[in-house]
């Protein structure tokens, strides 16, 4: 597994092992990176720009609101996995799926920059954001607020507000991770587990110089 050095203008960073995506995860990542080129190419196809806006529209809404946008939010069906008792309801990777991409959405408004990139986890763009940030206690604080949410639509509402500040310092974030991460936070039994994995990624990419660093060297587990 690759493992990622940051250099930071504060002194060197903790080594973050990156994770592995699963399928759902490789499947997202694909689908956003195509509509990333796509919209960011020199001279930007205007079905991908127009797209990127009505899924800012889907935060937070049901999969499947937009039969448009079929192409990005669409899960294969070998990746739908367990299916609800009511077969309208959707998957916990359609939801996930779904979510993921609209805010990629949110991230990619009005940027540049590609905001989708690979290997950068949640924890790992906090900790950046906190570094960059002007006011660092106040990432910390609607960090750590995603960190106690107790239930999957409080998370998502967090995790919109925590998007739009990395967009405006130009961070970017793995999607395919995201879902995979949001898919397993669709499980209460599960949902703390996540939130710690964040917060793990997050401690170890602060400074080096910090007195309780964790040791570097300490691989980070796959997600089941």
């Amino acid at each position: 597994m690759t493992t990622a050095v940051e250099a930071d203008p504060a002194g060197p960073v903790q080594k973050v092992r990156y994770r592995r995506r699963r399928e759902l995860g490789e499947h997202v990542a694909r689908t956003v990176g195509r509509l990333q080129a796509r919209a960011l190419s020199t001279v930007p196809q205007p079905e991908a720009v127009s797209a990127l806006a009505r899924l800012r529209r889907g935060i937070g809404r049901t999969p499947g609101f937009d039969f448009t946008l079929e192409r990005y939010v669409q899960v294969p069906e070998e990746l739908l996995g367990h299916r609800p008792a009511d077969d309208t309801e959707p998957t916990d990777a359609e939801q996930a799926a779904h979510d993921a991409v609209t805010l990629y959405a949110l991230h990619q408004q009005s940027r540049r920059e590609r905001m989708h990139a690979d290997g950068r986890g949640l924890g790992q763009a906090m900790a950046e954001l906190a570094r960059r940030s002007a006011g660092p206690d106040g990432v910390r604080r609607r960090f750590a607020a995603l960190g106690t949410a107790s239930t999957y639509p409080e998370s998502i509402y967090h995790l919109r507000s925590l998007i739009t500040m990395l967009r405006e310092h130009q961070i970017p974030l793995d999607y395919g991770l995201l879902a995979d991460d949001l898919q397993t936070l669709q499980h209460p039994d599960h949902r703390p587990k996540i939130q710690a994995i964040w917060g793990r990624e997050f401690f170890r990419s602060r400074p080096s110089t910090d007195v309780d660093a964790p040791t570097p060297d300490q691989p980070e587990e796959d997600l089941p």
